[in-house]
């Protein structure tokens, strides 16, 4: 599978293109700063240079083109609601658009997990990056692209344990960044999981097994 990363500089982003590239796959890594370049390049993709706020969807389209899949992970990371809604929001429009324009069926997002933080006081920037996320959402599963939305809870940078708690719906809890890029790295090569929202979570499930369990859930039965 030749992949298209969106986000490919940051955390899950590196982390599952090493996963990707390990198993054979070709991985394009967009990045706007020179100096992401070499991180990429280390985790086994190929940098591609972009700016998702500046670049047009024809822009973006041109370099998916030839590529089966793209993974969104990108994120303005609290640098600002404006940059929120112009990465975590119209980034991931414009994206969807591109994919559509360049025909790349396959589209994962990395969103968020609903019940993220709760237990903190309300903050003005986290509430309008929970809507502006939720708006993305929406839009994407608006889309006739074969998607794919992960919504992990609170990201650690703890190693992996390999074992995953995923469903239409999870409690709440954390998950290492090295089990949420696994969960992708799988998901992403199982035609079964389309069109469907998946909560991630640290659990006792493998991923293999978690994924599989998913699949199968997520197949169409027809009774008599």
């Amino acid at each position: 599978m030749k992949v298209f990363q969106i986000g490919a500089a940051g955390g899950v982003g590196r982390r599952l293109a090493e996963l990707l590239t390990a198993r054979g796959d070709e991985v394009s890594g967009m990045h706007r700063s020179p100096e992401q370049a070499d991180p990429v390049r280390a985790s086994g993709a190929t940098p591609v240079t972009g700016d998702l706020i500046e670049d047009s969807a024809e822009e973006l389209a041109a370099k998916f083109a030839g590529h089966d899949a793209v993974v969104f992970s990108a994120g303005a990371h609290g640098t600002g609601m404006d940059k929120t809604t112009l990465i975590d929001g119209r980034g991931v429009e414009k994206a969807a658009d591109a994919a559509v324009r360049a025909g790349v069926r396959r589209f994962v997002l990395v969103s968020v997990f609903p019940d993220a933080l709760r237990d903190q006081a309300p903050a003005e920037g986290f509430e309008h990056y929970m809507k502006v996320k939720k708006t993305a959402d929406v839009y994407l599963t608006s889309t006739g692209l074969d998607w794919l939305i992960v919504r992990p809870g609170t990201l650690l940078d703890e190693p992996g344990t390999g074992r995953v708690a995923a469903g239409w719906a999870v409690e709440y809890g954390d998950v290492p960044r090295d089990d949420v890029a696994a969960f992708i790295d799988a998901a992403l090569h199982e035609p079964a999981l389309s069109r469907v929202i998946v909560e991630l979570t640290s659990g006792d499930a493998p991923v293999a097994d978690a994924v599989a369990q998913l699949a199968t859930a997520a197949t169409p039965r027809h009774t008599a």
